[in-house]
């Protein structure tokens, strides 16, 4: 089968092995001097594949959320580092440090909600600063960016086991967004446990909303489930209360895209709504991500920068325009949950629970070493 290859402005069809043929699917790999990510913005219908070689155009990537999802991104981050890294070595001078110091704060401000990102930047920093010259520390670079991937990956591969245990034993689940292997660097977060359950024979079905205004339920989530021969149904976001209400959704579980110090959650538009309704009818709501999302920086949600996208992402489909003419449209990005609607936060060092301040501590110390 073909999948579609992109170099900068030219589309190349060739030969690769394809997504369905790939038993670990990843979302972004480094490829001897360039990184290559699968396009999310052309899912489900094109599987498309960038190849950048300029740190600049992941960073484009980031912003146009070609490459999407906290811990993706964070992986997406330390490649770009890496990219400029092996741009500034060529030729080697003093200004090698601060160049790519600068680099770095623009791939840090491609996204600001995310945790991810701003972590695996400082991470990767860190490491040029410790080495001894331009050539020595590209070397380290892309070991470093492999490795925070490979952790990523291990990560969630943990958060399965550990999360798929909390899941009520043949019942449904729901999930909004898409937390899966697109949205990290493989197998996923709150779609990794559903992945686990699944496999386990422990849940029955999946229910996905399709997550306005971009759809990543109905397009990526969707798509990854079917990938996985997953049972699933997708529905409207504001079609989630009525389900809880009639006992169709005996657990929910979403990613996260940072995580305050006191448990509260922000992540996608519309996961504030979900944990309130699921309060009111008594489902338990889990949330999973790596301690690489958790800030213990910020105290609490409200200190938590959201970010506000172009509204033409909510006055238009596909291109089209579908709201009325003359009207202003509202994008907010995320929505921040308190941590009294959370009922447990699954990372890959055990599962937490209320209260979290003290206990998020710990696991991220703990996965610190």
């Amino acid at each position: 089968m073909q999948q579609v290859l992109a170099c900068g402005p030219v589309w190349v069809a060739r030969d690769l092995m394809t997504v369905a043929e790939t038993t670990a699917f990843r979302p972004i790999l480094w490829r001897a001097g360039s990184v290559s990510l699968i396009d999310q913005t052309r899912l489900p219908h094109d599987e498309v594949w960038l190849e950048l070689s300029d740190y600049r155009d992941v960073i484009a990537a980031i912003r146009d959320m070609r490459i999407r999802g906290a811990p993706a991104i964070g992986v997406a981050g330390a490649y770009a580092v890496a990219l400029a890294a092996l741009e500034l070595s060529r030729p080697a001078t003093d200004e090698f440090l601060p160049r790519l110091e600068q680099a770095a704060k623009s791939i840090q401000e491609a996204r600001p909600t995310g945790a991810n990102l701003a972590w695996a930047v400082r991470r990767m920093i860190a490491v040029a600063r410790r080495a001894q010259s331009p050539e020595a520390a590209l070397d380290r670079l892309v070991d470093e960016a492999r490795s925070i991937q490979r952790e990523d990956e291990q990560a969630n591969r943990a958060m399965g086991r550990l999360g798929a245990a909390l899941l009520s034993e043949g019942g449904s689940v729901l999930t909004h967004c898409n937390a899966g292997a697109l949205a990290t660097g493989g197998y996923g977060t709150a779609l990794g446990v559903i992945k686990t359950a699944w496999a386990e024979g422990r849940i029955s079905h999946v229910y996905a909303t399709e997550t306005r205004p971009l759809l990543q339920g109905s397009r990526l989530t969707a798509w990854e489930l079917a990938r996985e021969g997953i049972d699933a149904t997708v529905l409207p976001d504001s079609a989630a209360g009525q389900l809880m209400r009639r006992g169709r959704v005996q657990s929910i579980i979403v990613g996260a895209d940072r995580i305050a110090a006191n448990g509260d959650v922000a992540n996608k538009i519309g996961t504030y709504s979900l944990a309130v309704l699921a309060k009111e009818n008594g489902v338990p709501f889990y949330v999973a991500a790596p301690t690489s999302t958790v800030d213990l920086s910020i105290p609490d949600g409200d200190a938590i920068p959201i970010e506000e996208r172009d509204p033409q992402e909510v006055t238009h489909l596909g291109g089209a325009r579908a709201a009325a003419e003359g009207v202003e449209a509202l994008n907010v990005a995320f929505d921040v949950t308190p941590n009294e609607y959370v009922t447990s936060i699954i990372t890959e060092e055990g599962i937490v629970r209320p209260p979290f301040d003290g206990a998020l501590a710990a696991a991220v110390g703990s996965s610190n070493g």
